[in-house]
């Protein structure tokens, strides 16, 4: 079979240039030889090629491994665009007839031919492609470059064209008619005669194969048909159901008008008394804030005169100190003198000892005038040290007396008294400001919200989508893809990416989509409220 091919190949090859040489002139579409060059190099395609499967059966097009060469040959790019936008095997027709005039058809096959595993996906391991016949078949397509072909292809219908092998225009050749004792020509001839006996009996299981398809084609299009009838009766109760929903949403609309109006009414009278209620707490705040102000100030002042008390005392406590420290230099003192005072009445014995012992009267008048000056002396010494000693003592017993006194001091511990119940007054009357500022912050959102749900009944605020062209958060144009988004909060138009959260409105009973802003400030007014 692929000898075959390529033997017609080499004849369809070696016609069309010998023809064109005695012509002289370029070819076109309507040239015989030239027609049967492509339906031989059409079949030479197709041989081997693997059938894919699709909803109306298995389809063989040469057009995928073509296909492949815009991929590997960029200069083939432009007849694959003007081959693309026909149908079927028109596309590869006219792909081969674009690659012949550009002269490029041996170039772009023996390209393909080196891309074996490419190759794979589209033909069988026996196929003419895959084989060494394939590159014998673009080397005898290098000859096509020295032909000038000018082909139409927008005013033929090339999928409709019929490719069978004419050989008549083989089987005569006019440059050796005089020489028929060629056996090579005689064997080519028998080898024609078998492949187009072969190719007949491939068609006829082609036939075959199509009537099967047509059978298959005919039970599915009665399936269709049934299919058809079915969605026509689901379609009728679809409408009728349309119906009931349509006359269900006008009730429903009429009740929830009655609701909204009975709701508006309700939200007034609740503004009124918020009105009221606000007019009240802020006259009491005033006078509660005039009141701190007062007892402020009479803290500070007492908070001075207390700091005044408490720096005469600490004065006090380091005299006392200073005092101490000299009474017990002076104790110290007077140890020493009675140490002395010992020491001289040791003496003294010794020299009575000695006056004793020596009759002599003289000595012993003079030891005695001695001792008596001494001890005369010393007594007054000692008299002195004790009269400032007893001054000391009573100068410190009045200092004490003096800060028993002072600690004693009934008026201080009246101002401690007083203080200690400013400051609980102060304490109570700060807990009565933060409670009455919690209940105004909660009456506020109270009004925000009452706002809001009357916002939303009214419907004054629902921006209309004409009058809106672009994003109010992010500024950007709308757009096919960028689509438009009410925020159901504020009544805003915003994209999809500033208004993609989901919040619980007191006028939605589900969670309905709102703006980034929205969605903050009801998230933080949320969490004031629960604290």
């Amino acid at each position: 079979m692929r000898s075959n091919l390529l033997s017609m190949m080499k004849l369809s090859i070696k016609v069309l240039i010998q023809s064109s040489l005695s012509l002289g002139r370029t070819m076109d579409s309507e040239y015989p030889p030239l027609q049967q060059f492509f339906v031989v190099l059409e079949q030479c395609l197709k041989h081997g090629l693997k059938a894919k499967k699709s909803f109306i059966g298995q389809n063989k097009s040469i057009w995928g491994p073509l296909e492949l060469v815009e991929k590997l040959c960029p200069e083939s790019v432009n007849i694959a665009t003007s081959a693309r936008d026909l149908t079927g095997l028109g596309r590869a027709r006219a792909w081969l007839h674009l690659a012949l005039m550009q002269k490029k058809v041996a170039d772009y096959l023996k390209t393909l031919l080196d891309q074996k595993d490419l190759l794979s996906e589209f033909y069988d391991s026996g196929a003419l492609m895959m084989e060494e016949e394939g590159a014998v078949m673009g080397g005898l397509l290098v000859g096509l470059n020295i032909i000038d072909a000018n082909l139409c292809i927008k005013g033929e219908d090339l999928d409709s064209q019929v490719g069978v092998i004419d050989f008549s225009l083989y089987l005569k050749d006019p440059a050796n008619s005089e020489t028929q004792k060629d056996d090579a020509k005689m064997t080519a001839i028998l080898d024609q005669k078998h492949y187009i006996e072969e190719l007949n009996r491939h068609l006829s299981g082609t036939v075959t194969d199509l009537q099967a398809k047509m059978d298959s084609l005919e039970k599915t299009n009665s399936k269709l048909v049934e299919e058809l009838t079915a969605a026509t009766d689901r379609i009728n109760s679809l409408q009728e159901e349309q119906e009931q929903l349509k006359r269900q949403n006008e009730s429903i609309l009429q009740s929830s008008q009655k609701k909204e109006e009975a709701a508006l009414q309700d939200s007034q009278v609740e503004l009124e008394t918020y009105k009221q209620t606000r007019q009240g707490l802020d006259e009491m705040y005033n006078v509660v804030w005039k009141q701190y102000k007062e007892e402020k100030r009479i803290r500070q002042e007492l908070e001075r005169e207390l700091e005044l008390q408490v720096g005469l005392k600490q004065e006090m406590e380091v005299a006392m100190k200073l005092l101490e420290k000299d009474t017990h230099e002076k104790q110290d003192t007077l140890a020493a003198l009675r140490l002395q005072l010992d020491q001289v009445k040791t003496l003294n014995l010794q020299m009575f000892h000695k006056a004793q012992v020596n009759t002599d009267w003289y000595v012993f008048s003079f030891a005695s005038m001695l001792r008596q000056n001494s001890q005369c002396h010393f007594f007054e010494h000692r008299l002195g040290l004790e009269n400032e000693l007893r001054t000391e003592r009573e100068q410190r017993q009045s200092l004490q007396k003096a800060l028993q006194r002072e600690q004693d001091n009934s008026e201080l511990q009246d101002l401690k008294q007083e203080k200690q119940q400013l400051q609980q007054t102060c304490e109570q009357q700060e807990q009565a400001l933060q409670e009455m500022g919690l209940h105004l912050s909660q009456s506020k959102l109270k009004m925000e919200d009452f706002k809001e749900v009357n916002k939303a009944l009214k419907g004054h605020a629902w921006l209309k989508d004409d009058e809106a062209t672009q994003c109010k958060q992010c500024q950007k144009e709308f757009s096919i893809s960028r689509r438009k988004h009410h925020c159901r909060n504020c009544g805003d138009i915003y994209c999809n990416n500033c208004s993609s959260n989901e919040l619980a409105l007191p006028s939605y009973p589900r969670p309905v989509r709102v703006c980034d802003m929205c969605h903050s400030l009801l998230l933080q007014r949320s969490s004031s409220t629960a604290s």
